[in-house]
C-alpha cells in the first residue's frame, strides 16, 4: 500500500495525460453561478464513440488531483477503467458548509443543503450527460462534511449514484442507523466505501464504527462494501491512503486476471474455465457499463487453466470466444490446433496451425511459432519409414502483431 501511495504522489507530479477544463453553470436551484472542473481521460478525444463512467467529487478543489492521479496510474496499467471526473468547487468561500446544511432534528438536508442536493441531481448531472459521453455508472466522493452529505443520495428509492466514497465522514443526525437500513433495502447494485483514521475525532470514529457494525452484517450479492481504518493516519493523510483502496475495491473485477485470481478462483475449478472468462466480462459490462474486448492475457490465463487441468475440449469454446474478439488474428485457429494436438489428433492440429500461420500475429503467437508447430508435427507423420509430405507455409515477413499497449 505504501508503494502504491508513493507511486500515486509521484504520478501526480508528472505531466497529466488528461484534459482539465474549468466551467461554470448558472444554477436556478442555488440562484448563483457554480464553478466545477472536468477532467477527461487521455483517450476521450481519440475514441469518438466510447462512453466513460463519471466520478463526481465534492470538495473538488483539493480532491480532484489525488483522485486523478490514482485513476491515471491505474488506467496506465489497465487495472482501472478511464473515468470522467467532475470536481465541484466548494472552498473559495467555505461553500461546503452551507452546501451541506441539514436539519439537526430530522437529519435531512434543509435550506441551501436541500437546494445543493437538487442542484447536483437536477442541473449539474444533466448538463454533464448532455455535454460529455457518460456511461450509466456514477460515483460520488467527499471528505468529512461533504462525505457525510453524499450519503443523502442513498435515502432515495432509486439512487442516482451507483458508488459512494465517504472519507472520514461527519454524519448528519441518525445517519449511522439509516445508511445500513438503506444498503439492506435497496435492490439495485450499490458500491459503498468509507474509512476513518486514527487522527479523526473520537465521536466521529465511534459513529462510523457503529455504521460499519451494522452494514458489515449485510450479505447480498448486489452490495460491494468495504470499511477501512488507517492506523497512524491523520484526518487529511487518510485521503491518500483511502483513494486507491476504494477504487481497487470497486473495480476489482475489471482488472486483468492476476496470479491470485488464477490460483484461487480459476485453476481450482473442475470445469467451466471459458464460462468464467465470459462471466467476468459480462459482469464488467453489467456493473460499469463498460463493453470491452477480452484481453489477450486473460485468454492465455484461461488456456493455462485448461491445460493444467487437462480439460482440452474446452479449447473449442475458447476458440469460439477468440473468433468473436479477435477475428483477424491467429488466436482462434491456434486454440483449435492446440486442442487437437493435446487430444492426439496431430493431422487436424497441423491443419489449424497452418491456417493460423496465414492470419495476424497476436500477443506471443507469431508466424515463427506456427512454423515450429507445423515442423514438429510433421516429424510424426511417417509411412513405411518415409515422411509424408505436407504443405509447409511459405515464409513471409511477419505481420504486425496485435498486442496490448507496451509497458515499461
Amino acid at each position: 500500500m505504501r508503494k502504491l501511495i508513493l507511486s500515486l504522489l509521484l504520478f501526480i507530479s508528472f505531466q497529466s495525460y488528461s484534459q482539465k477544463t474549468t466551467d461554470t453553470i448558472v444554477s436556478q436551484k442555488l440562484k448563483e453561478d457554480r464553478e466545477f472542473t472536468v477532467s477527461l481521460p487521455e483517450s476521450y478525444a481519440k475514441n469518438k464513440t466510447k462512453k466513460y463512467p463519471i466520478l463526481v467529487l465534492l470538495d473538488g478543489d483539493y480532491l480532484l488531483d489525488p483522485f486523478q492521479g490514482a485513476l491515471n496510474y491505474g488506467a496506465y496499467w489497465d487495472d482501472l477503467p478511464e473515468v470522467i471526473i467532475v470536481g465541484i468547487t466548494q472552498n473559495k468561500k467555505d461553500e461546503r458548509y452551507s452546501d451541506c446544511n441539514f436539519d439537526p432534528e430530522t437529519g435531512l438536508p434543509e435550506g441551501k443543503g436541500e437546494r445543493f442536493f437538487e442542484f447536483i441531481g437536477q442541473e449539474l448531472l444533466p448538463y454533464i450527460e448532455k455535454t460529455y459521453r457518460i456511461a450509466p455508472f456514477k460515483i460520488i466522493a467527499g471528505h468529512d462534511v461533504t462525505a457525510g452529505f453524499l450519503n443523502f443520495y442513498l435515502y432515495k428509492d432509486q439512487p442516482i449514484f451507483n458508488a459512494y466514497i465517504s472519507l472520514s465522514p461527519e454524519l448528519p443526525t441518525r445517519m449511522e442507523e439509516i445508511i445500513p437500513q438503506r444498503l439492506s433495502a435497496l435492490n439495485q447494485q450499490i458500491f459503498y466505501y468509507h474509512a476513518i483514521a486514527d487522527g479523526d475525532l473520537k465521536t466521529t470514529k465511534e459513529r462510523i464504527t457503529q455504521l460499519d457494525s451494522a452494514a458489515a452484517t449485510i450479505k447480498k450479492p448486489n452490495l460491494n462494501y468495504l470499511f477501512d481504518t488507517f492506523k497512524g493516519a491523520s484526518h487529511y493523510s487518510l485521503v491518500l491512503h483511502a483513494i486507491p483502496d476504494a477504487l481497487y475495491q470497486f473495480f476489482g473485477v475489471y482488472q486483468p486476471i492476476s496470479v491470485s485470481e488464477f490460483n484461487e478462483k480459476i485453476a481450482i475449478l473442475p470445469s467451466g474455465y471459458v464460462k468464467y472468462l465470459e462471466n467476468k466480462y459480462e459482469i464488467i459490462e453489467k456493473s460499469f457499463a463498460i463493453k470491452m474486448t477480452i484481453r489477450i492475457n486473460d485468454f492465455k490465463a484461461i488456456e493455462a487453466a485448461i491445460l493444467k487441468n487437462k480439460a482440452y475440449n474446452e479449447l473449442d469454446a475458447l476458440s469460439n470466444l477468440a473468433q468473436k474478439n479477435y477475428p483477424k488474428s491467429m488466436l482462434a485457429d491456434y486454440e483449435l490446433g492446440l486442442m487437437f494436438e493435446k487430444n492426439g489428433d496431430n493431422r487436424k492440429a497441423l491443419k489449424y496451425y497452418q491456417t493460423a500461420y496465414q492470419k495476424d500475429e497476436i500477443g506471443d503467437l507469431t508466424k515463427d511459432m506456427m512454423l515450429d508447430k507445423v515442423s514438429d508435427l510433421k516429424k510424426g507423420f511417417t509411412k513405411n519409414g518415409k515422411e509424408i509430405k505436407t504443405e509447409t507455409p511459405t515464409q513471409e515477413p511477419p505481420a504486425e502483431p496485435i498486442q496490448e499497449e507496451k509497458k515499461p
